[in-house]
């Protein structure tokens, strides 16, 4: 990445329990999977399980 930003992010607490099975699934941390879902929702990566 060229510039991070920090956020602040509230999300329920049923969707972060998921995240971080995926994430622990997937072996990346949180903050790779919420990058790498979204980078994939987006369409800028193909969506196997490869981190970004």
């Amino acid at each position: 990445m060229e510039h991070e930003v920090r956020i602040t992010l509230r999300l329920p607490a049923d969707l972060h329990e998921w995240l971080t099975t995926q994430a622990k699934s997937a072996r990346r941390s949180l903050n790779s999977e919420i990058l790498h879902r979204l980078e994939a929702g987006r369409g800028n990566i193909s969506t196997d399980d490869q981190s970004p």
